[in-house]
């Protein structure tokens, strides 16, 4: 039996609803990396735990917003506080320029600044 059991049976079940049974190329494993990925269920400090219970050390910090660790929290307090107002207005918000100045304080080069997804 595979020490990874748990995540090949994800694997194979998002292959058939996800093209590659994954969300993002970083991600990818057909034809780069090889076998299944690792499906994380939890995450605390710097260490993740999979599917079938493994720990892990996260070297990733999910690719940079980790910067304090999986669920700090402070964090998740203000995630919490947050959210009770609301996820997304899509319209303007205080917190956005509050951001906008902290960035360009904390980066003299910056003068302005536009937060965007992809």
């Amino acid at each position: 039996m595979s020490r990874i059991a748990q995540s090949e049976s994800f694997y194979e079940k998002a292959r058939r609803v996800i093209p590659g049974g994954v969300n993002s190329p970083a991600r990818a494993f057909e034809g780069s990396v090889g076998g299944a990925p690792l499906f994380i269920e939890e995450a605390e400090g710097a260490t993740l735990t999979d599917a079938d219970g493994h720990e892990y050390l996260d070297y990733v910090g999910s690719w940079g917003p980790m910067l304090f660790g999986h669920a700090h929290p402070a964090v998740v307090g203000a995630v919490q506080e947050a959210a009770e107002r609301s996820t997304s207005f899509g319209a303007p918000t205080e917190a956005e320029i509050e951001l906008a100045e902290l960035v360009c304080e904390l980066v003299p080069s910056v003068e302005m600044v536009r937060m965007v997804n992809s």
